[in-house]
């Protein structure tokens, strides 16, 4: 096929041999099967900042240092060149988040290079040999489904221990390959401790899978994993190997709301005598 402009720098710097084919295309990217000497790889190509119909939202990026103070100032000022730095980071993000998550046992495909916003890696391939499908272009059994769903859920353990949360996992980014399931696509994965949606992000992880299993399964719709695994890594008692239940005890008690309603009350009555204190002493300073 002909080679995407895009890729064609890498093949300049003898990075890749030949493009073979698109392989898929998203919301923040195009995916290309590519040639590199004897191997066979995939060509994650992000798209331009302006030509994405995905915004980085603030949910996903809250939280997210930059090393470099020159960037940090100009992302928060939101300059032309803030907004490539942003763009920049959002790719480096995926790169550090499959080395992190290889390094603790995560199913993800090993990255080679990343060179002028296109991310070189392992090709994922299923059991004949050809690209592996997605999970949600399977039709499984009610086994399989608890067996996949037990599995995926134990690696969003295993990726909340080092404080990772995938932020978008779902049946599309979950490849069936040769050697089992490999979670993809990771550019919006997330820092547990520094991110205030992350309960929600996790939550919402597990929640996609639930609904995808539980149309094989739907005794999995009862299992609560997720509220679980939070409780447990707020706690700090999540660990790799931790036996889950599935199930979470709620706090029947009944909400004390006049309790609130007083405190809330005596709060606005002490933010109220602080203006009106601070309002004397500026007006008495400036009567002098």
């Amino acid at each position: 096929m002909k080679t995407p402009e895009r890729i064609r720098p890498l093949i300049e710097e003898g990075l890749i041999d030949e493009v073979i084919c698109q392989l898929m295309g998203g919301k923040e990217a195009m995916v290309y099967v590519v040639r590199c000497g004897e191997n066979v790889r995939c060509a994650k190509v992000y798209k331009e900042v302006n030509r994405r119909s995905f915004h980085h939202s603030i949910d996903y990026t809250e939280g997210r240092r930059e090393k470099n103070s020159r960037h940090a100032r100009a992302i928060c000022n939101g300059t032309r060149f803030g907004r490539k730095a942003r763009h920049d980071a959002w790719q480096s993000v995926e790169v550090d988040t499959l080395y992190r998550l290889a390094a603790i046992g995560v199913p993800v495909p090993q990255p080679y290079n990343l060179f002028e916003g296109v991310l070189l890696m392992e090709l994922i391939t299923g059991g004949n040999g050809g690209v592996a499908p997605r999970l949600n272009d399977l039709k499984l059994t009610a086994e399989q489904s608890r067996d996949y769903y037990c599995l995926l859920v134990r690696q969003i353990v295993r990726m909340l221990c080092i404080g990772v949360i995938h932020g978008d996992l779902s049946p599309f980014n979950v490849l069936a390959g040769s050697r089992g399931l490999v979670i993809i696509d990771l550019p919006q994965a997330i820092n547990a401790a520094h991110n205030n949606n992350a309960r929600s992000m996790l939550l919402r992880d597990v929640d996609n899978l639930a609904a995808y299993f539980g149309r094989f399964a739907p005794d999995l719709l009862a299992m609560d994993y997720g509220s679980e695994i939070w409780s447990l890594y707020q706690g700090g008692k999540l660990h790799p190997d931790v036996d889950l239940t599935g199930y979470i005890e709620r706090n029947r008690k009944p909400a004390n709301v006049s309790g609130v309603l007083r405190a809330v009350d005596i709060v606005l009555k002490k933010e109220a005598a602080w203006q009106r204190y601070k309002f004397e002493m500026g007006r008495h300073a400036r009567r002098r």
